[in-house]
């Protein structure tokens, strides 16, 4: 079993709170838009991180994070891309990657919108853990936890980090 954190959107900002609701994860997925290097170093500094570059970040991001990861954890084949869509709305690109990989989990960012969606056509979850920076139309920031056991996801919880202009400072 392992316990992850997703988030997504951070545009160059951590705070306290999405730290503290990491802390005790096994692994931190990031959905792109990172925003600068120091937000992939930091929190790869409390577990190991797994990503992807988004459409706002630089060269510093891109030659550490991939457009597109595929990977399998605890039985579980994970797709993830910055700009992937969702069940009945996917972008060319992730339905492409879909098809392609077949994932049971599929992950995108980008729209700063959280969504917990099945696929049920293609067999699979879609997650979009909103955004958890502040830039962005977003009045909410958030982020999700969930654990991978036996190829499923379980205990998701989607985590309210404050308003889009709130400074956290943990719990």
């Amino acid at each position: 079993m392992k316990k992850i954190g997703l988030l997504s959107d951070t545009h160059g900002y951590l705070d306290a709170r999405i730290r503290h609701h990491l802390r005790d994860c096994d692994e931190i997925w990031h959905g792109g838009d990172f925003g600068t290097a120091a937000v992939v170093e930091e929190l790869a500094q409390l577990a190991p991180l797994r990503g992807v570059y988004g459409n706002i970040d630089g060269r510093d991001v891109r030659l550490t994070q991939p457009l597109v990861q595929c990977f399998e954890v605890e039985g579980l084949r994970v797709l993830m891309t910055h700009i992937g869509g969702y069940p009945g709305h996917y972008s060319p690109a992730g339905r492409a990657l879909v098809a392609e990989h077949r994932p049971g989990l599929f992950i995108s960012g980008h729209s700063h919108i959280l969504k917990v969606m099945p696929d049920k056509a293609r067999h699979l979850l879609h997650l979009n853990p909103g955004a958890a920076g502040r830039h962005g139309f977003h009045t909410v920031r958030t982020l999700l936890r969930f654990e991978v056991e036996n190829g499923k996801v379980q205990q998701l919880q989607a985590v309210e980090l404050g308003s889009r202009g709130s400074e956290g400072k943990g719990e």
